[in-house]
Parts: structure tokens; sequence; C-alpha cells
């Protein structure tokens, strides 16, 4: 990642629900692969934020597809895993042995509480299910000497987490917009993307400034929206999962079976 920095190219960390997402998101090049319990719920034909829900056991889907799909086919870049830090079932110090026995190289914090706001997550951290779980498991995985690439949505839970030692802070701006299941009108603007992004940034640099900080969701989806944001923010990249994943799949299985479908008899 800091070879990238040097090389002034941003660092493109990707999001992969199954083995054949993540054999190709390496052959394009991607730095970084993550294991999203969400990802088997976007590669089911649903929004992502079901894997926020109660739909099933986060942390074991994010093993699941790790053990069974993507670690089998990845050759080379570091892959990294899903855990839910405030579930209550777990001792979060096991379970992360299990991760790093398992061959992931780091972990992430997803699903994560921080994009939870409003009374639910007044209750979340009242009843011990709060974003401090999150940080409380990446102390753990600094201890264990784990990679950590997380999500935060405000200036000061990437405080929080940079004192706990993360490794790369993610600016969480939102569910991504586009394709079939994207948000619209819960979605924010650019230009608050952009200011909320070099506020994350900012707060994580004043505790270290040697963390790698990357944007996320909201209305960054395209590349095109990702070379707007890093042209007006100092962060070193992205972070895609739907805007990686979902979308190329939406539309070239679309435009592919279009084709097809255009052939003619004799």
């Amino acid at each position: 990642m800091k070879k990238n920095i040097e090389e002034k190219k941003a660092i493109i960390a990707a999001g992969a629900g199954t083995g054949i997402s993540a054999k190709f998101i390496e052959k394009g090049g991607a730095d970084l692969i993550i294991i999203y319990n969400s990802g088997r719920f976007r590669m089911a034909g649903h929004g992502s934020t079901a894997g926020l829900m109660g739909y099933g056991d986060a942390n074991a889907v994010a093993m699941e597809i790790g053990e069974f799909e993507v670690l089998p086919v990845v050759e080379e870049i570091p892959v990294i895993c899903g855990v839910h830090g405030s579930d209550p079932r777990r001792r979060m110090w096991h379970h992360l042995l299990k991760v790093k026995e398992m061959g992931f190289s780091g972990v992430n914090n997803f699903p994560t509480h921080c994009i939870v706001d409003g009374h639910f997550r007044q209750v979340l951290e009242e009843t011990g299910m709060g974003f401090d779980k999150e940080v409380e498991m990446i102390r753990l995985a600094t201890m264990m000497d784990l990679f950590s690439i997380v999500y935060v949505a405000t200036p000061e839970e990437a405080r929080k987490m940079a004192e706990v030692g993360a490794d790369a802070i993610v600016a969480h701006v939102g569910t991504t917009v586009g394709g079939s299941v994207g948000v619209t009108g819960a979605a924010v603007s650019m230009e608050y993307a952009i200011e909320r992004t070099q506020q994350i940034a900012d707060a994580g640099r004043e505790v270290n400034p040697d963390i790698f900080f990357l944007t996320h969701g909201g209305p960054v989806n395209t590349p095109d929206d990702v070379r707007h944001i890093l042209a007006h923010t100092d962060v070193h990249g992205f972070v895609g999962a739907s805007s990686l994943e979902r979308m190329g799949i939406e539309q070239s299985l679309t435009d592919l079976t279009r084709d097809f479908k255009s052939i003619s008899l004799k």
C-alpha cells in the first residue's frame, strides 16, 4: 500500500461475496479483498444492508465464504475478514485466533454499527452492542498482529480506531447509490461525502499520521466518482463492494443476455 502512494496510485480494496468475484477482482489488480457477510446477500440479489440484519450469523458467513470460496482461489493479494465485533455470543479473542489460523491477512469491522443512527443506535450503545465493541475488537486484532482496515462514520470514531492501532481507516458515508438495490432518497450529496471524508482523515491523522485513509459508499460509486473525491480530499483510495462486485455483474449480465437474445434464426 505504501508503494501505491509513493507511485501516486490509488489503493483499491474490493469486497467479494463469491470465489469467482475474488478471482477476477485479483486479476483486475485490486490491492486487497474484503469478505463481508453482506456479499452473500448482495450476490443473491438483495441490498447490502441485509448484512446488518438478523438474517444469519455474520461471523460464520464471512468465515464460510473465506474458507470455501475466496481463500482457495486467491493467489497473492491479502484477504481481509469482516468481523462483527459486537456479537455478544463470541469470545472475540478466540474468534480472531480462528480468523488468523484460517489464513486471513487482517480484519474489517463489518457488520458495523457506525452506520446506524438515531434511537436504535442509542439502544445498541446502552445495551452493550455499540461501536466501542468494534473498537475493542480492533485493539485485540492489533495485539494479535492482524492488519486492520476499519469503517468509521464520524471524526470521533476515527480517533478511537486510530488510538487502538487501526492500520487503515475507511470513511463510510452511507449505503451505495445505483443499480437495482442501491439507495435513492437515503443518499447523501457528493459535497457532503467530500467534507465528511476529509474530516475523518484529519481526525485520524491527529492520532497517527501514518494511517492509510480510504473512502466508501454513498455517491462514490463509479471510477469517475472516485477520481472526483480523491481530487478533492487527501485520502489514499477507495473501498468498493457493491460498486465493484454488484454493479459489474448487473450490467454485464443484462447486456450479454440481450446480445444472445438478439440472435435470429436462419
